[in-house]
């Protein structure tokens, strides 16, 4: 019996099939996945050592915990094929975008509690972050048990459902806000006459470092702004541009849309 059944091995799937095994929480013997090809099974088997399955039902059935990491276009389907074979003494763990807890609760028969999550990309590299809200069959312990596995592949923070779509605006599409600022610093790099690589090095490795200074050291981000702003410097002139520029206000109004986007997708919009 599995203690752990991960229903889609796709990159999520297998970003927390990765960082549990690194941990001490589970064996690659206590883990199973499923998925619709058997090459990709084959894959993860090979790569893992873990049980895989085309079954969803048969390896769902007594796994401690089962995680949810579908396409949100096959919610429908997977919950039908699991609905009998989840009990109440398991915990189910869904991070399939979009998807509110109502609607996953409604799809099983047996009151089994429900943790939602919205984890990000960087979650791949263990560096992930995940917003997680219990259903309301979910005890303190189920939430526990779901928060323990999401923080091995990154950091967790609680928040009532009605929030994630403000987790998602801010840390699930976050990355792509990252990387365009360091597409376009990478571009301005090439302007002033550096190569693509030397340009990418500088950019990459900067946006890392300042990463860690914020998180690592306790910092506000006033204070590495300032850090590094000197009075009549490069910096100061460069900010005041951006702020002429009207960055800030831009980043707040795209958050914004993404909050609604998000929205509107968990509402049943499709474009």
């Amino acid at each position: 019996m599995a203690k752990l059944a991960v229903l889609g091995g796709g990159r999520m799937g297998e970003a927390l099939i990765a960082g549990l095994l690194a941990s001490t929480w589970c064996k690659a013997t206590e883990i199973v996945a499923t998925g619709r090809r058997a090459e990709r099974l084959s894959e993860l088997a090979d790569r893992y050592g873990i049980q895989t399955s085309l079954d969803n039902g048969a390896a769902a059935a007594g796994a401690e915990v089962v995680v949810l990491a579908v396409k949100p276009q096959d919610i429908d389907a997977l919950l039908t094929s699991i609905s009998d074979h989840v009990a109440a003494d398991q915990v189910v763990l869904s991070v399939v975008a979009a998807i509110p807890i109502a609607a996953i609760e409604a799809g099983l028969s047996n009151e089994a509690p429900v943790v939602r999550a919205m984890p990000n990309a960087p979650s791949t590299v263990h560096e992930g972050m995940a917003g997680i809200s219990p259903g309301r069959h979910a005890s303190a312990a189920d939430l526990a048990v779901a928060d323990e596995v999401l923080r091995n592949v990154g950091r967790v923070v609680q928040v009532p459902e009605s929030y994630l779509d403000a987790v998602t605006a801010i840390s699930g599409s976050g990355p792509a806000y990252f990387a365009l600022l360091a597409e376009a610093m990478i571009e301005a790099g090439i302007l002033l006459g550096l190569s693509r690589e030397i340009s990418s090095t500088l950019v990459i490795q900067t946006m890392l470092g300042s990463a860690r200074l914020l998180r690592d050291e306790g910092m506000h981000p006033v204070e590495l702004r300032e850090m590094v702003t000197s009075p009549g410097g490069t910096t100061i002139r460069a900010i005041r541009v951006l702020e002429q520029s009207g960055v800030r206000a831009a980043f707040l109004n795209a958050i914004q849309a993404a909050m609604e986007r998000s929205q509107e997708l968990a509402g049943g919009a499709q474009v």
